[in-house]
């Protein structure tokens, strides 16, 4: 069951959509300081395969699945490490700010969105859903 109760000092929400989701080989459950899940949301995108992990372009027309968490601005650092945000126009990832539907209220989450240029022959995860596909993968 999400959690939804008040905390002290200023959070923001993170929507995760790849390695990052519990299970995954980054789980963000993981991370300190620890964050709390606020519950599960889709969000309109195309979904690519870049090998060990995934990259989302905002804007498809696919419902890429995904959880909602609040985190500490030492952890949004963190994942800022974790998808090498610089702030320059060639990086990998860029922070997005977008309203999602968690639990039938609107919150307002943190996106990581991958860099288009970096997508351009990589295959779509067409389900929208990272950690389906990889449970699909056939073993080496």
């Amino acid at each position: 069951m999400p959690d939804a109760s008040p905390s002290s000092g200023p959070l923001r929400c993170v929507f995760v959509y790849g390695t990052l989701r519990k299970g995954g080989s980054n789980d963000i459950t993981r991370l300190q300081p620890a964050p709390r899940f606020i519950g599960f949301s889709r969000i309109a995108g195309t979904l690519y395969h870049l090998g060990a992990y995934p990259g989302l372009v905002l804007g498809g027309t696919v419902d890429v699945v995904g959880e909602v968490y609040a985190m500490e601005p030492a952890l949004e650092r963190r994942l800022d490490a974790i998808e090498e945000i610089s702030g320059a126009p060639d990086d990998e990832y860029f922070k997005r700010e977008i309203a999602l539907e968690v639990g039938g209220r609107s919150v307002d989450c943190l996106v990581y969105e991958i860099n288009p240029s970096r997508v351009r022959s990589a295959a779509r995860i067409d389900g929208g859903d990272w950690m389906r596909d990889v449970a699909r993968a056939p073993r080496a």
